[in-house]
């Protein structure tokens, strides 16, 4: 499944500063940067689970915010791109980490 997610922390303090740090990393180990602070993960309900937990356990609730878009299995019909940053087509360009 194809899950968008994005977020926005909070950085007026180093402590902030190393959540978005954090989050941004997280979200790298599990899919591809397509906004600054946005990222595609396709992945299966075991990952999502996982990659849930870890992001929850990183943010402050009181000061950021994620957002979850599930796009599912035919995700390619949903999403369109215009501009500059072409990204790599997650299913057919391989990844290399």
């Amino acid at each position: 499944m194809m899950v968008l997610i994005s977020y926005d922390v909070q950085t007026s303090t180093p402590k902030g500063r190393k959540r978005l740090r954090q989050v941004a990393k997280t979200c790298l180990n599990s899919g591809q940067r397509v906004q600054y602070s946005v990222f595609e993960c396709i992945i299966d309900p075991a990952q999502w689970a996982v990659l849930k937990s870890k992001l929850v356990e990183i943010i402050d609730k009181e000061k950021d915010s994620l957002r979850f878009y599930f796009l599912g299995a035919n995700w390619q019909r949903r999403v369109e791109h215009i501009g500059a940053k072409e990204v790599a087509d997650l299913e057919k360009d391989a990844l290399i980490i």
